[in-house]
């Protein structure tokens, strides 16, 4: 096992970490890392077990791989935690790998958990993610118990460099179940991005954009528009974007005018692009990593034809 390193606090606040890194990159791409057996690559075998250390192996290899493939291409890669933990401790051993070769590599790492809890069980959950043996650079974070839930992993996050995202208006359909519930003339995740708008500007410390961020998916692009002018100062991570159906027209309204702003989520579209065959034309089952190479630039392309995020090219 490799143990992720343990830096605190992160050199830099993670807000500008993260610009730095998306104008290094030229690009707000995104890749999850979203490992599912049933969808790998047929060489590596993993239809072929069930055992969990032998999942768990595998699972280790393809992260590594991918990540061998997009750490020159973007700024940024978000371990889907629920696709490791599926494996038991064999997974999360996995995933310590994982997050370890990512850092390697130069990429900044966002824990996708959804987290969320009170009192001294989001403290637990904000030092073990955040500045713990895990020391991931963000944390997505569940509000649904109320702005206290938040404060831990915010106090956390903004003592050590490091960053939160917070749900706002997912990308599912069922998110208008609770989300796009009103009260008091608002929809829920009106009254959400509110909060996590105010988090954000109390950790700015001067700068453009804060600790909190805020989840808002592709796949709802009108209440994108009006939640980026809501959250001026929230980084916003965009999830839907590919095969949950999300375009480059539908995330424009994420950014702001330079590009800035915003992170395009992508996971299966390009993890599993051997299974497109336009990616994958011409390719040998042991050149599935060309195929990943092909839909990330692919992605990079299309947000920079549709999207400010032309602007990051120079």
């Amino acid at each position: 096992m490799t143990t992720p390193s343990h830096p605190t606090p992160l050199h830099g606040r993670f807000a500008d970490r993260l610009a730095a890194a998306i104008k290094d990159r030229h690009t707000p791409s995104c890749i999850g890392l979203d490992p599912r057996r049933d969808s790998l690559p047929p060489g590596l075998g993993a239809t072929a077990t069930t055992d969990p250390k032998t999942l768990a192996d595998i699972f280790t290899r393809f992260c590594r791989d991918v990540i061998d493939v997009v750490a020159p291409l973007v700024p940024i890669v978000k371990p889907q935690l629920a696709c490791f933990e599926a494996l038991g401790p064999h997974g999360m051993t996995a995933l310590a790998d994982v997050i370890a070769h990512a850092r390697a590599k130069n990429l900044l790492v966002l824990a996708d958990g959804k987290r969320g809890d009170i009192g001294s069980t989001a403290e637990a959950y904000a030092e073990g993610w955040l500045a713990g043996p895990w020391a991931a650079d963000a944390l997505t974070v569940n509000p649904y118990l109320g702005l206290d839930s938040i404060e831990p992993f915010v106090k956390t996050a903004d003592a050590r460099g490091a960053g939160i995202f917070v749900l706002v208006k997912t990308s599912n359909p069922g998110s208008k179940d609770f989300q796009d519930l009103r009260c008091d003339g608002k929809t829920n995740y009106e009254h959400v991005a509110a909060g996590v708008e105010q988090l954000a500007v109390r950790t700015a410390a001067g700068g453009r954009y804060g600790a909190v961020g805020a989840v808002v998916g592709a796949t709802w692009p009108k209440q994108l528009d009006d939640l980026r002018a809501a959250m001026p100062h929230t980084w916003l991570l965009v999830p839907g974007f590919g095969r949950q159906g999300g375009r480059a027209s539908d995330v424009r309204g994420a950014f702001h005018p330079d590009g800035m702003g915003a992170i395009i989520v992508s996971a299966r579209d390009v993890i599993f692009a051997h299974s497109r065959p336009e990616m994958n034309a011409g390719l040998a089952d042991a050149q599935w990593q060309t195929a990943v190479d092909r839909a990330c630039r692919d992605m990079i392309t299309r947000l920079a034809a549709d999207t400010p995020a032309a602007t990051l090219r120079g």
